[in-house]
């Protein structure tokens, strides 16, 4: 068995993220960008400069992070 061992690479041995972690961050960076344009759209309807300005940056720091994801 520990033949067997010798001869694998584990994804921690290479610093390589699992595809999981990979997936997940990308989800996570989706969901800010989608949250923000809804809160800029309700900002919009709702004529408040505030909710539209924190919607829009929100929206802004997904779409940074999946850039830098896609990278």
């Amino acid at each position: 068995m520990e033949e067997e061992k010798a001869g694998y690479i584990t994804q921690e041995e290479t610093g390589e993220e699992a595809a999981i972690d990979e997936v997940e961050g990308r989800v996570e960076s989706e969901m800010k960008r989608i949250e923000g344009a809804a809160r800029e759209s309700v900002g919009q309807g709702i004529q408040d400069e505030a909710v539209e300005r924190e919607g829009r940056e929100r929206r802004e720091e997904g779409e940074r992070e999946l850039d830098e994801q896609s990278k």
